[in-house]
């Protein structure tokens, strides 16, 4: 039985040291990306963000170290900037919480926070949430995976916001390296109630649900295979390696120039160069 009150993939966290400096990279690769938005002062955090349709990227950064931030501090000390997390759509937090713990899952939150959002005509609004966790201790190749409710999603899909000069759309695939690619699938697959599915390359999926992107688990040299020509440097052996962008690639080539590599009929950032995340831009 699928989860009814979480369906697939909301958006892609990207830990970052510097997070303006971060914002600015992502500029240079022809994204639109949202003016700064500062957490709530328990979270310590501020962000930055990418959006698409249905689906977005969050660069994420520390601004003041507190207690909830410490797995990401750990994370980013450990295996340096890149995919640290991935959120679902949750229909409503409270119940997808009640949701996993029947599955012997005890959730951590739900929790509310907020941001403030400067609009395009300048005023000043909110963006409203309201997330739960899996356990820490449950990171299926390496990342951790919450849900997240949007109490205010006219403050987070801002139209202005979601055209993009490299003809990004949507997620199409969350890229995941591990040594053990079925294992690390099979852990997701119980969190959350998805079937896996072999790949050709023996790479193995899991399907976040409804028409939202995929995860994929692979080893490096499988990732390497797939994108021949494009440097891994920087990668972990265990951890988010990358996001598959349904795009439009003349559009991304022309976007990303000499820092795009030609590679598996799309046009790819390596990691070194999309803060520790390779990006492939692929046509739908």
């Amino acid at each position: 039985m699928a989860l009814k009150n979480v369906i697939g993939i909301d958006h892609a966290v990207v830990m970052v040291k510097d997070l303006d400096k971060a914002a600015e990279n992502y500029k240079r690769l022809g994204f639109t990306v949202s003016p700064r938005g500062t957490h709530s002062a328990h979270m310590g955090s501020g962000n930055y963000t990418i959006m698409f349709d249905p689906d977005y990227m969050e660069l994420l950064g520390v601004l003041t170290p507190t207690e909830h931030n410490a797995p990401a501090r750990a994370n980013l000390e450990k295996n340096g900037e890149g995919i640290e997390r991935i959120a679902f759509t949750a229909v409503d937090s409270a119940l997808g919480a009640e949701e996993i713990r029947a599955r012997g899952y005890p959730p951590v939150g739900p929790t509310d926070f907020e941001r403030p959002v400067t609009l395009p005509d300048g005023t000043v609004s909110a963006a409203k949430f309201r997330t739960f966790q899996w356990p820490t201790s449950e990171a299926p190749g390496g990342v951790r995976i919450f849900a997240c409710q949007h109490k205010t999603r006219e403050t987070v899909w801002i139209p202005e916001l979601m055209k993009h000069a490299n003809g990004a759309r949507r997620l199409k695939q969350v890229l995941m390296v591990a040594p053990e690619p079925a294992k690390e699938a099979a852990h997701l697959s119980r969190m959350i109630d998805r079937e896996t599915r072999n790949e050709a390359d023996g790479a193995v999926a899991v399907p976040s649900g409804g028409d939202r992107a995929d995860f994929v688990f692979l080893t490096k040299d499988q990732l390497g295979k797939r994108y021949p020509g494009v440097s891994l440097a920087g990668l972990p052996e265990r951890g988010g390696a990358g996001l598959v962008i349904v795009a439009d690639v003349t559009a991304a080539e022309k976007a990303l120039g000499a820092v795009g590599v030609k590679s598996a009929s799309g046009v790819v950032v390596p990691p070194a160069s999309g803060n520790g995340t390779m990006l492939a831009f692929v046509v739908a």
